[in-house]
């Protein structure tokens, strides 16, 4: 192994602010701590929370990298005393708290997980974060089973995206909103049921018609605001909504009768915070009952777009611009 650089390049937030504030500045490398690896980056996932932390609305937890970029991948260089699980020169995707955006990054050698056979390293950095969230809100808090219908609001997301083709793979049957003619083609070539342009159409409504009145099982939300009160009307009896974010507003004024009425389940989530243990559990599942569906071809992120990880400010813009469609990338 060659002699790993005393710095690295990384994109660091000079300021809370817009896509601007993303500026390449020099570090040292990280200090590998006894359970971490090291990753040499290829490439890194570019996610909303990266937006919400730019623009100062989503500090990042104690302990963790001020540096954007919640999940890499790329080849491991450096080990911890006691980590165990990969070698020098695995290839490797992980989920980090923090860190990504730079040449070099750390991971608990317990959130790693090994490229998939057939995924490029740009796949591969798309993958954990949107992996994990769907896996842990719509399966393991969700309680997503084979016949029921779940119903995902931004189904062109990152999240969206991979969120149709687990629930589809795992027997569920799937509809999305989505805001334009493109987004519902690609979330149908993905094998979503059933796309509603929210613009053109009242998703609780489309919800209703599409599943014979009865109404969606599941419902992943990230839009909160006035969605609140709709996912609950748009909900089947016993209905479950998972809320993992606010891209309209965390406060609304709900009718909460209809959660007794219907005795729904209303839960959510942030994955960043989580602990160690919490993430390496959801890993463990992954790598169980996901993978080998990665490994098959079977699942897979879809990709929008690709920049140099100096062009960070760029992606930002493209992923404020509402227009992607699947997974934004930086390379190294």
């Amino acid at each position: 192994m060659d002699k790993l650089p005393a710095q690295m390049t990384v994109v660091g937030i000079s300021k809370p602010g817009g896509p601007e504030v993303l500026v390449p500045e020099t570090r040292a490398l990280p200090q590998v701590g006894p359970h971490d690896i090291l990753i040499k980056v290829a490439a890194a996932g570019v996610n909303r929370p990266d937006v919400a932390q730019r623009s100062g609305a989503y500090p990042p937890p104690p302990g963790a990298s001020d540096l954007p970029g919640l999940e890499v991948a790329g080849e491991v260089v450096a080990l911890g005393k006691e980590a165990t699980r990969y070698k020098i020169g695995d290839k490797v995707m992980s989920l980090v708290a923090g860190g990504g955006y730079a040449q070099y990054c750390l991971t608990h050698e317990t959130h790693a997980m090994p490229v998939p056979d057939g995924f490029t390293m740009q796949e591969a950095a798309a993958t954990p974060e949107t992996l994990m969230t769907v896996w842990h809100n719509v399966f393991e808090r969700g309680g997503l089973k084979a016949g029921e219908t779940l119903l995902i609001h931004g189904g062109s997301s990152g999240i969206g995206t991979m969120a149709i083709q687990l629930a589809k793979a795992f027997g569920a049957k799937v509809i999305v909103t989505v805001g334009s003619q493109d987004k519902a083609d690609a979330c149908l070539k993905l094998g979503a049921d059933r796309a509603i342009n929210y613009k053109t159409e009242d998703f609780v409504a489309a919800a209703k018609a599409a599943t014979d009145n009865v109404g969606p099982n599941l419902i992943l939300d990230m839009v909160g605001g006035e969605y609140i009160e709709r996912n609950y009307d748009a909900a089947a009896m016993d209905g479950r909504i998972v809320q993992i974010a606010f891209l309209s507003a965390p406060k609304a004024t709900v009718n909460f009768a209809k959660l007794m009425v219907k005795r729904l389940h209303h839960t959510g989530s942030t994955l960043r915070p989580r602990t160690v243990a919490d993430k390496a559990a959801m890993v463990e599942a992954i790598t169980a009952k996901v993978l080998p569906l990665l490994k098959a071809g079977r699942v897979k992120p879809l990709m929008d777009s690709t920049f140099p990880l100096e062009k960070a400010s760029e992606a930002h813009k493209r992923m404020e611009s509402s227009q992607h469609i699947g997974k934004i990338v930086l390379t190294v």
